[in-house]
């Protein structure tokens, strides 16, 4: 399942990615710090839930929700904001919006909302062979993994699994094998201040530094020393 999330506050996306990975491994969550980031997303990527604050830079959360919907008309959309005000309400359910919540954001609530996407097939399961091909990679990420191996070890033709990943996950594998990696360096890059940019790169599964520098800075909009130095 492909989730977005879309917040002017670094802090409070990765909040939301921190309460949401253990929940639901298995699902791809994208991050967006404005609507223009976040469409830029979803042309890519067919998005089925999205969290969404209200006050964003440029067009709002509600209005973002709107051009979300005419890209695709099945994504679930919640939104998030520090305002109860009755007129978003009003909005939200106009829009069609599946969930409203307040920040801070509360885990319990946090749980609640998401506890009927635990029991959907459509969005929380995969076949048996993608469950199994995920579970290796976010296993094996840092090692040299590629389709080939891959396929080898969930007992299928490589270009049969190549297009069954593209299918079910919404991205190719070596795309998400790469945002993964990323996903990883980031929380290594936060968690072992004392670990040089080059170590953090090789325990990741990236080739050189130079090479995840540039990879880091396409998907953040930083390098990776900015993003620690910003976060920490």
């Amino acid at each position: 399942m492909n989730v977005l999330l879309v917040d002017d506050e670094p802090l409070e996306l990765d909040q939301l990615e921190y309460l949401i990975s253990p929940l639901f491994p298995f699902w791809n969550l994208y991050k967006a710090y404005d609507g223009s980031q976040a469409l830029a997303i979803c042309q890519k990527v067919k998005i089925h839930l999205a969290f969404l604050d209200i006050n964003l830079p440029g067009k709002s959360g509600l209005e973002l929700g709107d051009e979300l919907r005419q890209l695709n008309p099945d994504v679930d959309l919640i939104i998030v904001t520090a305002y109860q005000n009755f007129h978003y309400a009003k909005q939200s359910i106009r829009l069609g919006v599946v969930d409203y919540m307040t920040k801070p954001v509360i885990e319990s609530e946090l749980v609640e909302i998401l506890s009927k996407y635990r029991n959907s097939t459509a969005h929380t399961e995969y076949s048996r062979v993608i469950h199994d091909a995920l579970s290796i990679i976010h296993e094996k990420y840092a090692d040299k993994l590629n389709l080939a191996d891959l396929a080898a070890e969930v007992h299928i033709n490589a270009t049969y699994l190549s297009r069954r990943f593209t299918e079910e996950v919404g991205v190719s594998f070596s795309e998400y094998l790469m945002q993964y990696r990323i996903q990883m360096a980031k929380k290594l890059l936060l968690s072992h201040p004392d670990w040089s940019i080059s170590t953090v790169a090789e325990k990741t599964g990236f080739n050189s530094q130079h090479y995840f520098s540039t990879i880091f800075r396409k998907q953040m909009g930083s390098t990776p020393k900015e993003y620690r130095e910003k976060e920490k």
